[in-house]
This record gives C-alpha cells, structure tokens and sequence, in this order.
C-alpha cells in the first residue's frame, strides 16, 4: 500500500452502499486499511433489502489500493460493535484514525406528513436506525481514539447549516440530520482537549446507486437523467464526498475544522479535490443560490 495514509486504520460504518462505499474506497486509494460494516453481506442482506454488500465494498477498497477488512455489524446493537472495537485492539493494535459515522438505513420509515399524521412507531424506528446508531457506536469506539490522543472523527448527515436552517419536509428526518450534525460540534468540547478532531459533513445532491436506480441511469450516462429533473444536473458521485474525507484524513492542520458542519463542496475548493468527472461540484452554493434563491436562470455549470 501506498499513499497519504499508508499505515492508518481507517473504520466506516454503513460502508454497504452510496457515501459510505465511496468514502471507504477513497480512504483506501489514499493506502489506508478500512474496516467496512454494515448489515448486508453476501449471506444474508440487511432488511433494506438490497443487492450491495459490505464484501464488495472492502474488494474495491483493496483494488483501489488499500486494504479492505468487512465486518458485519448491526450498529443498533451494542454487543456487535463492541466485537468491532475488539477486533480492531487484536488485529491493529489498537490504533484507530479515522472514524466516519456514517449509519441510517432510515429512508424506509419516514413519511413526509405532520407529526400527528406520521405513523409513531416508523417515526421512532428512523430515529433508532439513523441517530441512536451514531450514539451506540461513538460511546464504544471512541475510546480508541481518545487512549492514542489522536485521530478524526467524521459524522455524515444530510444538508449543511444553510439547508438544516430550513424544515427538512419530516420531523424525524430533520431531527435525525440536524441532531448529526450537532454531534460533530457537541464532540469538539469533548474531544480536542484530548488531541482529536471532530466534525460533520455532508454530501450535496449524491448519486448513490439507489438514486442512479430512481432515475434510470448509471455512473456513466447520469447525465441522462436531468431530462427528468433539472437539479439532478448539479449531483455528484459518492467518490466525492470519498475524496473529501480523504484529503481530511491526510491533512497535519485538521484540527482547523473541529466543530465545524461542512460540505463535499466546500472542502472540494479547499483541497483542489475532483469529482470522477473531473468537475467540483458547489451544491451548497447552488441550492442556496439557484434553488432557494434568485437566481432561477443561472447555469449549473457556474457552480461545477
């Protein structure tokens, strides 16, 4: 293995599929070894139902590079990633460096009605699968961390400050985002007195494989789809966000950006990062500019 993070240990958890595959095989493009868990493997799929497994996520970790190690693991379940954190002391010694908190799963519960119209007990299950998730596994890695006196933490949510400043369109979906990103500034106070970087981060209009699927295209024609819907003409893939926690991953001076909610985008025209089209995608700027602001008219390309 070679690259910036040659050495480093890196665990993503719900590295199944869209942000997370594409942040686990961008940590192992930059020589990471990644530990990859989730709850769909090649012998059973999780109850999204999906074909994606955490296998083929670590084979293109390791083809990209670095060394890919699948895990199964139920995050809603303490015991299961307490075996993770185990694993990790036997097998590396202990050293963790990066952890990207990337669990949700909760798409299938959220309905988008009033709180008194949302059936209860899906509510609740979203809330579980996308934020008592988050919980569980800090309480138990980060004590990997905090012994070394170093490391980043990621917390991957859905929108920045400028999107969350609106309503989401569900209660518990916008509880369940906004709440991620608090965590990444809530973990600030507790951990960079104790050498370690925490933060939040999102991607913009992503084009995971359940989107790609939605809008009847792949990664190489998705471009097909914005005859369907114009905005898609800003989306990303999820190598991008991928790149965006690799190049924080590498960064000496990370501890910059601890507390701190940011963007793909944002962090795309900081470190000189590409999308795999050679693009930079701004969805921030663009949703801020274009689709809520007044700037209806303006071309995507001006914020690629």
């Amino acid at each position: 293995m070679t690259g910036p993070l040659k050495g480093h240990v890196a665990l993503v958890t719900g590295g199944t599929r869209g942000a997370g595959r594409g942040m686990a095989v961008e940590l192992g493009a930059a020589g990471a070894t990644v530990y990859v868990t989730g709850r769909s493997t090649r012998e059973s799929r999780s109850p999204l139902g999906r074909t994606e497994t955490i296998e083929e996520t670590a084979e293109l970790v390791t083809e990209a590079g670095g060394r890919g190690i699948a895990v199964r693991c139920d995050h809603m379940v303490p015991a299961d990633v307490r075996a993770v954190v185990r694993r990790i002391e036997e097998e590396q010694d202990g050293r963790l460096d990066v952890l990207v908190d990337d669990t949700w799963g909760g798409d299938q519960w959220i309905e988008w009605k009033p709180l008194w119209e949302h059936d209860l007990d899906k509510g609740l299950q979203a809330v579980r699968n996308g934020l008592e998730t988050h919980l569980i596994t800090l309480h138990t890695v980060l004590p990997l961390l905090v012994r070394r006196g170093r490391g980043l933490v990621v917390e991957i949510t859905d929108g920045d400050d400028m999107f969350n400043d609106r309503y989401r369109g569900s209660m518990f979906f916008d509880l369940v985002k906004v709440a991620i990103t608090r965590l990444g500034k809530m973990l600030h106070e507790e951990l960079s007195p104790r050498g370690v970087t925490s933060l939040s981060l999102t991607p913009g209009f992503l084009r995971s494989e359940e989107m790609l699927e939605h809008f009847g295209v792949t990664e190489e024609n998705w471009r097909d789809g914005i005859a369907k819907d114009k905005w898609f003409a800003i989306a990303e893939s999820p190598r991008y966000i991928g790149r965006a926690v690799a190049a924080l991953a590498a960064d000496p001076d990370v501890a910059r950006w601890s507390g701190k909610a940011l963007s793909s985008g944002v962090l795309a025209k900081h470190y000189g990062f590409t999308d795999l089209d050679g693009s930079q995608p701004e969805a921030s700027r663009f949703f801020e500019e274009v689709y809520f602001g007044d700037k209806k008219d303006s071309p995507v390309e001006d914020y690629r």
